[in-house]
């Protein structure tokens, strides 16, 4: 509805400069849609405008409502309620606009817009497989990386793979210590799960072994530092740093095994990736950029030969960037990271899809690229998103209470099989076919659960409540579009075209408010993108199903009074369908022809 929007803001401009004071400089004006309680479809808010019209908000409303009802055809009327001016508008410019939207690919990709984005999600730890909390990241990251080039951005799909550290030799030690040469295909279990149970095996071993030695009388501060377990991790993680060809040759070994179990995950899961990084390559970044930081007098160095920055400035603390002994912390790593995605793709925003729990992390990361005056350092955003628990409470790693990611997709795909065939519509699929819908419905019903929620929430998720057929899921509006696709096709089989040839003299409640949402397609594409939020794009779906729903079940389709109305409501079917499909294909959910 932009060019009509357009259109009326003009009028309105018009309106203030012929009843206001001439040469005013205008606001900016705000609109937006009229909330159902009141009559109307557009809200113009009056407030801003009563300086230079010197007049109250309810006088400037009524004034302007009447300019616009002599001047703007498109107003068919109007009303002020404290301020707020309710534009009502004809039938005809709606479906004109929508007539134009539908002509120009109106729910297709925006146009290129010449600017690169980086999207880093996912950025795993290759000690155990990938979980729920996972789960939520790798989908707002391959939304948002959608969505980013959905409006018109190029998009470099980045993955930061945590391959090395204490972590990864604590599952490196229960292996040389228990498996006697086990692999994971002789063992029968997939190379992520296979390594992640000997992470959970050392936490085992090292409770059990510090027990012991408090039990033996020695202190358990004591104890938890000196288990022999620890200290064998400990040698293993200097010994990979020194390049001892015996520890990089199992690093190597189980690393593949955990990357071929992903890949596997990633596949079923509908992800790809552009660039890999990997932390086992990136750890030994940004020294010299510390360096070139303490001679610009960015960073200062203490007695003791530490490295630091003073952002008490900007409400934050002094922060440690070099150790004394000259090796690095993590956010040395990420300066120079940040440097090296720069050279390789020289993009405008880099976009960082990290949990809440790295939100002081990532703000004095900015805070110190940009008092380097580094090219890209205001390009930078973190997405932070909120935990994801379940009803039985937080999830554990080293205690492998976790929810597993592989099992999340098998329970939520079971679930689907189990419900499709309660419903008994499955009689004429076939059994390939009945796999392939059973996977859509699972892997999107865990997709928009995770996404339909603002991503700064922390939230609940329920895998048995994401597949209902009825409510805000995935499965309700793949339901709603196979029943259009069902409509669509019957009316191809009577000959009636999916394209608008037909005009109705006059629309239905329903009808308008079904077309008015499709009309703002482009709005919340838009505002989804400047938010970097897929929940908007989530619930803007969800709207869209329900106002159908709602048009289904108040008019009839293919009974309709005349042939043009039968044609003109396949036709807003037919589009209705597609802006589903935008949508799910922005958020990687696969909309179904039948179910």
């Amino acid at each position: 509805m932009q060019g009509l929007e357009n259109n009326i803001r003009n009028q309105i401009g018009n309106a203030i400069r012929s009843l206001g004071t001439p040469g005013s400089t205008l606001p900016e004006l705000t609109i937006s849609p009229t909330k159902p309680e009141f009559e109307g479809d557009i809200t113009l808010v009056c407030f801003p405008l009563t300086k230079i019209m010197g007049k109250s908000p309810e006088q400037v409303g009524q004034e302007i409502g009447t300019y616009l009802s002599e001047h703007c055809p498109e107003i068919s009327g109007f009303n002020v309620v404290k301020g707020f001016l309710n534009l009502s508008i004809n039938d005809r410019a709606w479906l004109s606009e929508l007539w134009n939207l539908t002509q120009s690919d109106g729910f297709g990709p925006m146009a290129r817009n010449g600017q690169k984005v980086l999207v880093e999600f996912s950025s795993p730890n290759t000690n155990k497989p990938l979980h729920l909390g996972h789960v939520r990241n790798i989908f707002l990251g391959a939304a948002l990386s959608e969505l980013m080039e959905y409006a018109g951005f190029e998009v470099i799909r980045a993955n930061l793979i945590n391959d090395r550290g204490i972590h990864i030799c604590k599952s490196m030690v229960a292996y040389k210590r228990k498996a006697n040469g086990e692999t994971p295909a002789g063992a029968g279990i997939k190379g992520d799960h296979f390594v992640g149970n000997y992470y959970v095996l050392y936490n085992t071993m090292y409770k059990e072994e510090t027990e012991a030695l408090v039990a033996s009388g020695m202190p358990e501060a004591e104890a938890a530092e000196k288990a022999s377990i620890l200290l064998e991790a400990r040698q293993m993680l200097l010994d990979w740093e020194n390049g001892n060809p015996e520890v990089k040759d199992l690093w190597k070994t189980m690393n593949a095994w955990v990357y071929e179990g992903f890949e596997a995950s990633y596949r079923r899961m509908g992800i790809h990736f552009d660039k890999y990084y990997y932390e086992s390559d990136t750890y030994i970044l940004g020294k010299d950029i510390v360096q070139e930081g303490l001679q610009k007098g960015v960073f200062y160095k203490k007695e003791d030969g530490s490295v630091w920055i003073d952002l008490s400035g900007e409400g934050l603390d002094h922060k440690l960037v070099l150790r004394a002994d000259g090796t690095s912390v993590y956010i040395t790593q990420d300066i120079g990271t940040a440097d090296l995605k720069y050279q390789d793709y020289g993009m405008e925003r880099s976009v960082y899809v990290v949990g809440n729990e790295q939100d002081y992390h990532f703000e004095v990361l900015f805070h110190i690229l940009r008092k380097l005056e580094r090219p890209y350092a205001f390009g930078l955003h973190h997405l932070s998103y909120g935990m994801v628990d379940l009803p039985t409470g937080k999830m554990k790693s080293r205690e492998g209470t976790v929810v597993d990611a592989d099992d999340l997709m098998k329970e939520v795909v079971g679930a689907a099989r189990e419900k499709t065939a309660e419903l008994g519509k499955i009689a004429d699929f076939q059994a390939d076919e009945l796999e392939t819908l059973y996977e859509v419905l699972g892997i999107g019903a865990i997709r928009y659960f995770l996404l339909k929620v603002d991503p700064k929430k922390r939230m609940l998720f329920n895998p048995q409540e994401s597949i209902e057929l009825n409510g805000n899921t995935a499965t309700a509006i793949q339901y709603t579009h196979a029943r259009i696709s069902s409509i669509c096709r019957k009316a191809s089989q009577s000959g009636i075209g999916e394209k608008f040839n037909h005009m109705p003299a006059s629309l239905s409640k329903t009808e308008k408010d079904l077309l008015m949402h499709l009309l703002r397609f482009r709005s919340h594409l838009a505002e989804a993108a400047e938010n970097y939020s897929p929940a908007v794009l989530a619930n803007y779906m969800y709207e869209t199903s329900r106002l159908y729903n709602s048009f289904f079940a108040h008019e009839s389709i293919f009974q309709a009074e005349t042939p043009q109305l039968v044609q003109f409501r396949v036709a807003l079917s037919n589009h209705t369908g597609e802006a589903i499909r935008a949508c799910g294909k922005i958020l990687g959910i696969v909309m179904p022809e039948r179910m």
